[in-house]
């Protein structure tokens, strides 16, 4: 709501020399119009004008939403957030993999939308005790969807809650389904966008995430697989455990933590695994790299030298995360306005990195290093789960990568794996608060600048002009 401020308004010396020839009663309603007229002219301004209090972005041009069509069971859901970026999908449940994200795209503001992400899910989940003595393998033993997803109530999402078919026996082939309250769709806070104090066009702004997100139980704990779509073009990929500490799963000190009366709770880990089916311009035409930024061992005038260097990846392959190293996957064809290959970062962040149980019983050969944190594979509708995969593919992703390693990476699949392990508290009880794991998707050269450019940072593309080097006073 605008809402306008009261003026006192002086009528201009001629007007008010004419009103001194006339009669009283005229005067008086002459002066109301007048004065009426004067603020209406004021009230249309304001309204053009706006509210002139804002830091000011460019104004955004009318865009083109991506027109998606979702095959069915899926269902359409699009965002627009601060930035003015909108993003497109389909969701849907799987009964294995619980929530599945496809066909996903970003419009950003005053472009033509842009195909990020064929398909996105977990794809593994294996817990083994530091006992030896439990494994669980939750994706493929017992599944995020079906009676393993939770009906959600208004008290677990602050925004809209979208229903789905949910089978009750397997993928709904036979027995009934029923149509439940799964998926939280809610906009969040993300805090500071950016902050800059210069002297040629200080700006600042807050901006917001869009949160897809739904809960499963298996066994004693209860996951919740979470997507956040951020304002800058980024997606966060989370998956959060709560529920309960396992009943029959308590140990000695070398195994588990005390939670009571010398009551050690066994120790253990959740090895996740998440499946990305890229789709950076449409299907295929897109290869992988990897950044690393070494010591060089030589020291400038004021600090160590490093040297940042890209490796292509052109065959399936798997890598470890280690420091200052991270992937990418580009469409060399697909350029920004610099002219610059669209390409996404896969940033893995903290993980405790493992090796799948299942992977090292089942290695080709005995003494391989088997583990990894990111994994590339070109698209096969029969690779789908990480380990314990189903048909005569492969049996994991390693099977995949030494299957495929005299193949060309073409249509990229990206494995990514992240692990925690997970050591009792005494707060834990009852019940446990939430812990996450996860990683992010950062848009590298997806536009040639910022989507919510500030008034003023238009010309700001490389290096900028000599005017920006002010330092502001405070």
């Amino acid at each position: 709501m605008i809402t306008t401020p009261v003026h006192h308004f002086r009528l201009p010396a001629r007007v008010g020399r004419l009103l001194l020839g006339i009669d009283t009663e005229v005067k008086r309603r002459l002066t109301q119009i007048v004065a009426g007229a004067l603020s209406l002219l004021l009230i249309v301004t304001a309204c053009t004008q706006g509210d002139s209090s804002h830091s000011g972005q460019q104004d955004k041009k009318e865009q083109a939403i991506a027109d998606v069509s979702c095959k069915g069971p899926k269902q359409k859901v699009s965002k627009s957030l601060s930035s003015g970026a909108t993003w497109t999908m389909c969701w849907g449940v799987h009964p294995d993999f619980g929530l599945t994200l496809s066909d996903i795209f970003i419009t950003p503001p005053g472009e033509d939308p842009i195909r990020v992400i064929d398909t996105i899910s977990t794809s593994q989940l294996e817990v083994p005790y530091d006992t030896g003595e439990r494994l669980t393998s939750d994706i493929t033993e017992s599944g995020f969807g079906g009676r393993k997803m939770k009906t959600l109530t208004d008290d677990a999402c602050q925004g809209d809650i979208q229903s789905a078919s949910i089978p009750k026996i397997g993928d709904g082939s036979y027995g009934k389904s029923e149509t439940r309250k799964v998926l939280c769709s809610e906009v969040v806070d993300e805090g500071l966008a950016y902050h800059s104090s210069d002297l040629v066009a200080p700006a600042h702004a807050r901006k917001n995430g869009w949160q897809l997100s739904t809960v499963s139980r298996v066994g004693w704990y209860e996951y919740v697989s979470q997507y956040t779509f951020g304002a800058d073009g980024s997606i966060n990929v989370q998956l959060g455990a709560t529920g309960d500490l396992s009943p029959v799963d308590y140990t000695d000190e070398d195994h588990g933590w005390d939670v009571g009366d010398h009551e050690h709770a066994a120790s253990h880990s959740h090895n996740a695994v998440w499946r990305i089916r890229w789709g950076l311009g449409g299907t295929g035409g897109m290869s992988a790299q990897q950044f690393d930024a070494d010591e060089t061992g030589e020291k400038g005038a004021e600090s160590p030298k490093l040297t940042g260097k890209l490796t292509d990846l052109d065959h399936p392959t798997t890598a470890q995360w280690q420091d200052r190293r991270w992937w990418r996957v580009l469409n060399p064809n697909l350029l920004n306005d610099d002219g610059h290959p669209v390409s996404y970062q896969i940033d893995v962040g903290k993980t405790d990195s493992f090796e799948f149980v299942d992977d090292a019983e089942h290695s080709h050969t005995h003494g391989d290093d088997i583990g990894y944190d990111v994994g590339f594979t070109n698209h096969n509708g029969c690779e789908l789960y990480a380990t314990k995969n189903r048909g005569d593919c492969g049996r994991g992703v390693p099977e995949f990568v030494e299957d495929g390693k005299a193949q060309t990476l073409d249509d990229v699949v990206s494995w990514v794996a992240v692990g925690f392990h997970h050591v009792p508290r005494d707060e834990e009880q009852s019940p446990m608060e939430m812990h996450w794991q996860g990683f992010t998707l950062l848009p590298r050269d997806l536009t040639a600048q910022r989507f919510d450019l500030p008034k003023g940072h238009e010309g700001v593309n490389g290096v900028p002009d000599s005017e920006w080097n002010q330092e502001p006073i405070n």
